[in-house]
């Protein structure tokens, strides 16, 4: 049975970095899913392990089938999951194309959950899952709404399927990092909507930390004193507080 490592989002940004973290780590080969095919054989060349690219958009079910066949035909053992794809749509939840938020809500929270429900069966004691929350995880986001929404999600999911896997020895850890300079802000539209970023890390950085925290066994991996301390301030003032001072600083 071969041990692996699956990392979607892989073909830029923090899921790039994990592919680079993890090839540092015992293994037989690292699966890197995204779409782009491109951006995902060019790993092959940069990593000691075996790299399988497989060219999937997870935010529909036949990608997600097409890895579930995969899993089922080779039965490797998934010693580290890394959920990393998603993207967000920043601005006026009325005025974004709904289509496009409802595509940021599936693969930032759903195509997350199918990933772990598949492949579990193929985890035993030992195993990690990694699932990409943010910051923005632990508070309500006005223009920045689904994807806020989505986040929290990921990191109340985390939690609890942590705690349901806590017998069988299979951790999870959810990875909340604050602002990152990387190709989702493109994406996002950044710059036209955000005025105000206290501080930008590095997605090198932030896996890192997250690798580190691992190891630790810890349920949350979080980057920085400033962040650490608006998470914790966010947890006792009121959240329409939260949201006003958020609003204040971009400008809305």
């Amino acid at each position: 049975m071969s041990k692996i490592a699956v990392i979607t989002g892989a073909s830029s940004g923090i899921g790039r970095e994990f592919v680079y973290a993890i090839d540092k780590t015992d293994l037989d080969e690292i699966w890197v899913i995204a779409r782009r095919q491109d951006r995902l054989k060019e790993l092959q060349g940069k990593c000691s392990h075996p790299v399988r690219p497989l060219s999937l958009d997870l935010s529909d079910d036949r990608g997600l089938e097409a890895y579930q066949e995969l899993l089922n035909q080779e039965k490797p053992e998934i010693h580290i999951l890394v959920n990393a794809a998603g993207f967000g749509v920043f601005g006026p939840f009325a005025e974004n194309d709904l289509q496009k938020q409802l595509k940021s809500a599936r693969l930032n929270a759903l195509a997350l959950t199918a990933m772990c429900h598949v492949s579990l069966p193929f985890m035993k004691q030992g195993d990690s899952i990694v699932n990409m929350g943010s910051n923005s995880s632990w508070q309500p986001v006005p223009y920045q709404t689904v994807y806020g929404a989505s986040k929290s999600y990921v990191l109340n999911f985390s939690r609890s399927l942590g705690r349901e896997l806590r017998e069988r020895g299979i951790h999870v850890m959810c990875v909340c990092p604050g602002w990152i300079k990387t190709e989702f802000q493109q994406v996002a539209e950044h710059d036209r909507y955000i005025r105000y970023v206290d501080r930008w890390y590095g997605p090198d950085e932030v896996v890192d930390q997250a690798m580190k925290d691992l190891k630790k066994k810890k349920q949350v991996s979080i980057l920085g004193h400033p962040v650490r301390r608006q998470v914790r301030l966010v947890k006792f003032l009121p959240v329409n507080l939260v949201m006003d001072i958020w609003c204040r600083q971009q400008g809305f």
